[in-house]
């Protein structure tokens, strides 16, 4: 299907996609990609999590700040105020009331009645793995890591919304292991799927 006909399908239908899955499966990488190459406007809940926790005096760095010692006092400072989540998702389930967006986020495929939802599966031995080598640290120091941050993440998705983030995929129209698959290969299995699913006129 060429541009031109996916362009034609989204302006008839506003294509709304969500992508989710945990750390260390490219999913912030590949929904910049995604979006792209779809025409869609792209938000990470992620992001506008990172500029609320500037604004609250944190010093945001690049890839991986969420690993990071700073990462983890936000992640534990929202814990105890779900006053941040709140914000970043009434901005998100905004932007998916326009349209043609593609929302990077773990709680929209919870919170929104539309759209066509994507989770990226992996191991958590091999996220750590790329954990490891995206922030230059050991395997171990990586698997650690990854095991703390994700721990209080759930818990704060489980005490707002009440699901299990990483266990329950009842709301996903898709979900691929991307254990065996490289970046390019994740992304040409996905523009087949919403080629031949989502922008179907």
């Amino acid at each position: 299907m060429s541009t031109n006909n996916i362009f034609q399908c989204v302006t008839r239908k506003p294509l709304i996609l969500c992508i989710s899955g945990m750390a260390g499966t490219g999913k912030s990488t590949l929904s910049k990609k995604i979006a792209e190459r779809y025409n869609l406007k792209c938000y990470s809940g992620g992001d506008a999590l990172k500029e609320l926790a500037k604004e609250a005096g944190y010093e945001i760095t690049g890839e991986g700040w969420w690993e990071s010692p700073d990462g983890l006092s936000f992640i534990e400072k929202r814990v105890k105020d779900p006053q941040f989540d709140k914000e970043v998702d009434s901005k998100l389930l905004g932007y998916a009331k326009l349209g043609n967006v593609l929302l990077d986020s773990w709680t929209m495929p919870w919170l929104l009645k539309d759209g066509f939802k994507i989770w990226l599966m992996a191991s958590f031995d091999k996220r750590a793995a790329r954990v490891a080598e995206r922030d230059k640290m050991t395997f171990e120091q990586a698997y650690a890591v990854l095991k703390e941050k994700e721990a209080q993440t759930k818990a704060i998705y489980k005490k707002l919304y009440d699901f299990n983030l990483g266990e329950d995929f009842v709301p996903f129209n898709f979900i691929l292991d991307t254990d065996n698959l490289n970046a390019d290969q994740v992304f040409e299995v996905l523009c087949r799927v919403i080629d031949n699913t989502v922008c179907v006129c």
